[in-house]
């Protein structure tokens, strides 16, 4: 029996559809650069932990550990070549967490808003949601096709498109602070914050494209640290440390 089909935990899902954000750097382990295969293949457990749940599962990956657009056009680079090249990063990391899923024995896809036929699918939203409907993981990659948009932005315009539960945004922190409390111990985190409070504090934790997407589509965000153990099923089952983020009750 594969890791994907045994029953791997009590929890209960508080979501039945979950978008999940991973940026590049989770996928550096401790490296500076590139892939930790260690460090994919302990992500990659976890998430065959809630595709074991039936959850359905889409995941959007970033592709800084390779590239970041906006960093080559701080150094001169022309903007759209420069995001076109993050673009393609992130197809890199999708099939490094296909490969990793795929043989913890999860059935995925990864579908790209660039087309690349020859190692992935067209992104079509009708496709996508049918792989979800059956227990396929969704790997989205190549953003929105688009320079000048983030990865962030782009979880949230897909998280909206495939009628989501929730956008769970995996950081280096337990949610969302005042300020960084890697920096300051005394930095406050919050439980619960609404839209406008993450706009109005500029907090940072998403663009501001991604947040006003999220609050007119009503996705709640669940800001998360990756680095605890079972992390994102823990999240998903609505346990451990994390803030979300909501339109005001």
């Amino acid at each position: 029996m594969s890791l994907a089909t045994k029953p791997a935990t009590s929890l209960k899902p508080k979501y039945q559809r979950v978008l999940i954000k991973l940026s590049g750097e989770a996928l550096m382990g401790d490296k500076s650069f590139g892939q930790d295969l260690q460090t994919i293949e302990r992500i990659c457990q976890d998430l065959a932990k809630i595709v074991a749940l039936g959850v359905q599962v889409c995941i959007v990956v970033g592709g800084g550990n390779i590239f970041r657009g906006i960093s080559g056009a701080a150094q001169g680079m022309e903007r759209s070549s420069a995001d076109y090249m993050g673009m393609l990063a992130t197809i890199l990391n999708a099939l490094g967490i296909q490969n990793m899923l795929e043989r913890l024995g999860c059935e995925t896809r990864v579908l790209s808003a660039l087309e690349m036929k020859e190692v992935c699918e067209p992104y079509i939203r009708r496709r996508a949601i049918r792989h979800m409907e059956h227990g396929r993981v969704v790997i989205c990659a190549g953003g929105i096709g688009n320079p000048y948009f983030t990865t962030d932005t782009t979880a949230a315009l897909r998280a909206s498109e495939m009628n989501c539960d929730v956008l769970m945004k995996a950081t280096q922190v337990d949610g969302v602070y005042d300020s960084d409390p890697r920096k300051n111990p005394s930095a406050k985190r919050f439980e619960t914050l609404t839209y406008h409070d993450v706009l109005s504090k500029d907090l940072k934790v998403m663009d501001a494209a991604a947040i006003s997407l999220a609050r007119e589509n009503n996705i709640p965000i669940v800001v998360f640290s990756l680095h605890s153990p079972d992390a994102c099923l823990r999240a998903v089952c609505g346990e451990g440390a994390y803030t979300t983020i909501v339109n005001p009750a």
